[in-house]
C-alpha cells in the first residue's frame, strides 16, 4: 500500500508525445500547476519523434507558431504547394494547387524528430511544469472531487492527484484502459512502411498520394531534398517486404511509382506500422478526458491524425480557460466543462473520421465496378469547385469549431 500523500497538481497530462506536449504549451498562459507524465527518460525523446514525416495543415502551423514551436525548429519545414492523387488502374487524377486559393502553400512537412526537439526546447522554458519521467501509469481512481493516478517511476510508486487528468498516451492508451473506456478497432488489411526517400528529381513542393488495392503510397516533400515515404503493403506480404534489402525495396517502389520522380536512389531506415483505426467509444469520464490518438487513431492517408489531435488539445485549453473564469482550478474537471469540450469537438471529429475512413475504403477497394465512380470523382476534384474547396478547407484544418490559435488574421473560421 502506498501510504505517502498524493502529490497535488492543477492538471495531469499522461503522455508527453506530440499532442500531450502541445497541450502543456497551450495551457502555459493560464498559470496552472501542470504535471506531464512521460515514458521517455530525461534527455530522450519519446519514440514517436522518429524520422517520420509529419504533414502540418495551415491551421496547425498557425497554432504552433502562436505557441512558439515553429520558431524553435532548427530545420525548416518543406512547403506543400500542390497535392496530386491518383489510383492505380483508374483514369484521371486530382490535382490541388494552393495558388487557386490565394495561398503559397497548404501546409508544411516537418520531420518528427525535429518537431520533438522544438517541443522539448519550449517545454524547458515552462516555469510551472513538473515532469515525471520515465514513468508508467499503473491505475487511476476518483478521490472525492479529484482524480488520482498511480505511477511507476523508475521502480518507485508515486501518486498524483488533480481536478482533471488528460490522456494523451497514444493508441494503446493505458489511461483509456484504466478508465474502462472501450474502443472500436478496424484493421485495413495492410502494413505501412515509413522512411526517408531520395529520388533523382528533388521535391518541388508537390505531395503525392497513390492508391492501390493493397494500400496507399504517399510521398511528402521535405525541405532536405528528400521525400517522406509512406508505403502500404498487404498484410500477407509485409514480412517479406520488411526483409528486403535497400536495393530490392527501392526496386519495388520504382515499379509502383514509375519514373515521375526519376530513379529512386536511396532509402533511410524503415519503420513499420499497422494500418489500423482505433476509436474510443467515449472520450470523457469523471475528471478525465482523452485527446489525440488516445481518443482516435486514424489512418495516415490524408495526413489528418496529429492535426486533429492538436485541435483536440487547443479546444480543451480554451474550455479550461473558461472554467477557470467560472470557478477557479477546482472547476476545470467538472462534467459540464468536459461536455462542452465534447460538443465543440463533435463536428470536426465526425467529419475528419468520415473523410479519412471513407477515402481509404473507397480508394483501396478492389473491383472493376468502382473504377468508373472513382475516375469520375478524381476528374471532378481536378477542377475548382465547391467540392474541391470543401476538401481543401478541411485538409488545411478548418473543419467545425476551429480553435482560436488555428485561425489566421484574415478571419477564416471553418469549412
Amino acid at each position: 500500500m502506498n501510504a505517502v500523500a498524493p502529490r497535488m497538481h492543477d492538471l495531469v497530462i499522461v503522455g508527453g508525445g506530440l499532442v500531450g506536449a502541445s497541450l502543456a504549451l497551450a495551457l502555459e498562459p493560464l498559470g496552472l500547476d501542470i504535471a506531464l507524465v512521460d515514458a521517455a527518460a530525461a534527455g530522450e525523446l519519446p519514440p514517436v519523434f522518429d524520422e517520420r514525416s509529419l504533414s502540418f495543415a495551415e491551421a496547425t502551423i498557425n497554432a504552433l507558431t502562436a505557441l512558439g514551436v515553429m520558431q524553435a525548429l532548427e530545420a525548416h519545414g518543406g512547403p506543400i504547394r500542390r497535392i496530386v492523387v491518383t489510383r492505380a488502374g483508374d483514369f484521371g487524377q486530382a490535382r490541388l494547387d494552393a495558388t487557386r486559393y490565394g495561398r503559397t502553400e497548404f501546409g508544411q512537412v516537418v520531420v518528427a524528430r525535429d518537431f520533438g526537439q522544438a517541443l522539448e526546447a519550449r517545454l524547458e522554458r515552462m516555469s510551472r511544469l513538473t515532469r515525471y519521467r520515465p514513468a508508467r501509469l499503473m491505475s487511476t481512481s476518483m478521490d472525492g472531487a479529484l482524480r488520482s493516478v498511480v505511477l511507476d517511476q523508475g521502480g518507485e510508486t508515486i501518486t498524483l492527484a488533480a481536478p482533471l487528468v488528460v490522456g494523451a498516451d497514444g493508441t494503446a492508451s493505458a489511461l483509456r484502459t484504466s478508465l474502462g473506456i472501450e474502443a472500436d478497432s478496424h484493421e485495413y488489411g495492410h502494413a505501412l512502411f515509413v522512411a526517408r526517400l531520395r529520388t533523382g528529381r528533388a521535391p518541388d513542393g508537390t505531395a503525392y498520394e497513390r492508391l492501390t488495392d493493397h494500400g496507399p503510397t504517399a510521398l511528402l516533400p521535405r525541405a532536405d531534398r528528400h521525400f517522406g515515404l509512406v508505403h502500404g503493403v498487404a498484410d500477407d506480404e509485409a514480412d517479406a517486404v520488411q526483409a528486403l534489402d535497400e536495393d530490392a525495396f527501392l526496386a519495388r517502389l520504382q515499379s509502383r511509382l514509375g519514373w515521375r520522380h526519376g530513379r529512386l536512389l536511396a532509402c533511410g531506415e524503415r519503420s513499420r506500422y499497422a494500418g489500423r483505426r482505433v476509436i474510443a467509444r467515449r472520450v470523457i469520464a469523471p475528471c478525465a478526458v482523452l485527446v489525440g490518438n488516445a481518443a482516435q487513431t486514424i489512418h495516415p492517408l490524408g495526413a489528418q491524425g496529429f492535426n486533429l489531435g492538436l485541435r483536440d488539445a487547443l479546444t480543451l485549453a480554451e474550455e479550461i480557460a473558461v472554467a477557470l473564469g467560472e470557478g477557479g482550478q477546482a472547476a476545470i474537471g467538472h462534467g459540464s466543462v468536459l461536455q462542452r469540450y465534447v460538443d465543440r469537438r463533435s463536428e470536426d471529429r465526425r467529419r475528419t473520421l468520415a473523410f479519412s475512413d471513407g477515402l481509404l475504403r473507397v480508394g483501396i477497394a478492389p473491383g472493376t465496378l468502382l473504377r468508373p465512380l472513382r475516375s469520375l470523382a478524381l476528374l471532378s476534384l481536378d477542377h475548382p469547385s465547391w467540392l474541391q474547396a470543401w476538401l481543401v478547407g478541411g485538409a488545411m484544418g478548418y473543419r467545425g469549431d476551429v480553435p482560436a490559435l488555428c485561425r489566421a488574421d484574415d478571419g477564416r473560421r471553418s469549412a
